[in-house]
């Protein structure tokens, strides 16, 4: 029998939606740090599906993901319960950076989880976070995009038991690529694989696809990942996709080895395959002078690519997919 559920100040009867927050810490000035949460708490019994969005502050493809979501959604027809908490990391996400503004000692939240009670403020909202969400969620999904920096492709990266592997097929067809990098990376990810729980991190978006189009597209594919794992797992009724052809691999990143002027190859495509030393981009300098080439360091695919063509040595290029086969 379902019960109701209650995050945070959200209190959720079944059938019903609540919007509530996570208080973290109070401010000198009065404000305070908080987590917004959502609660769709279904009719019937069912799984808990927990979805993440905004670790990142130049991340705002979870918003929109969990905005359009909830807008798809009847509670009265929904089994189980759908938990969004579209920004983990309000003050990044307000000051539009990576990490956040206030904390500079532990600047990606990404890479601390669980976090710690007592530590910097960054661990302490990845620590009130992560203990609401091993409390209730079954299964767990963070929406990531390549931020301010790049734009990202559909890849997810995911662990290799079959829980984990059957969420990763049940985001549908869009999504072929499944890499099995950053697994252990002290991520909301890592924490619920640690407990035996599904989860995986979820990349698409980014710098070049903030147009008005092009943004709302981003967050229409994210929501019909959504919607086909809540009819895989029978959440809601409906047809389930699946992708036909599915890549596993590793991510490796490609660095600038000169600083220049960074221009892609105009021929490459995403998340197609290619072969090792295919030519992938060149550097040229301020006087047009090529630089240096970049080719593909083994058989894979690109999944993502810098958003700006100015690039120092050292910096992200391309984010490269070894592919090893299918999953």
């Amino acid at each position: 029998m379902t019960t109701t559920i209650e995050i945070g100040t959200a209190k959720a009867l079944p059938g019903t939606i609540e919007e509530g927050k996570i208080i973290v810490e109070k401010l000198a000035g009065g404000g305070e740090i908080a987590i917004p949460v959502t609660i769709i708490n279904g009719q019937n019994d069912g799984p808990c599906f927990w979805i993440n969005g905004g670790i990142h502050g130049d991340e705002p493809e979870g918003i929109l993901t969990c905005s359009l979501l909830r807008k798809s959604i009847d509670p009265k027809e929904l089994s189980g319960s759908i938990v969004l908490v579209p920004v983990i990391n309000v003050p990044a996400m307000e000051a539009a950076e990576r990490g956040n503004p206030l904390d500079t000692f532990s600047y990606d939240m990404n890479r601390i989880y669980p976090g710690r009670k007592d530590g910097y403020l960054s661990e302490r909202i990845a620590n009130i976070h992560m203990e609401w969400m091993v409390k209730f969620a079954d299964m767990e999904i963070s929406i990531h995009s390549g931020g301010s920096h790049s734009y990202l492709a559909e890849a997810m990266f995911a662990a290799t038991d079959s829980k984990t592997q059957e969420l990763a097929r049940a985001m549908g067809e869009d999504w072929r690529v499944c890499l099995y990098s950053n697994v252990t990376s002290k991520s909301p990810m890592a924490v619920m694989s640690e407990l035996g729980k599904p989860a995986l991190t979820v990349e698409l978006g980014g710098r070049s696809s903030t147009a008005p189009g092009a943004f709302l597209n981003v967050g229409k594919t994210l929501l019909k990942a959504c919607i086909n794992i809540l009819t895989h797992y029978k959440m809601i009724k409906g047809t389930v996709h699946y992708p036909s052809v599915r890549h596993k691999g590793f991510q490796q990143a490609l660095l600038a080895p000169k600083s220049g002027i960074f221009l892609p190859n105009p021929e490459i495509k995403f998340l197609t395959m290619m072969n090792k030393n295919d030519h992938i981009a060149t550097i040229i300098d301020y006087y047009g002078n090529e630089l240096c080439k970049l080719s593909a360091p083994e058989n894979g695919m690109i999944f993502g690519l810098r958003a700006l063509p100015n690039v120092t040595v050292g910096e992200w290029c391309c984010f490269f997919a070894i592919i090893e086969g299918e999953w």
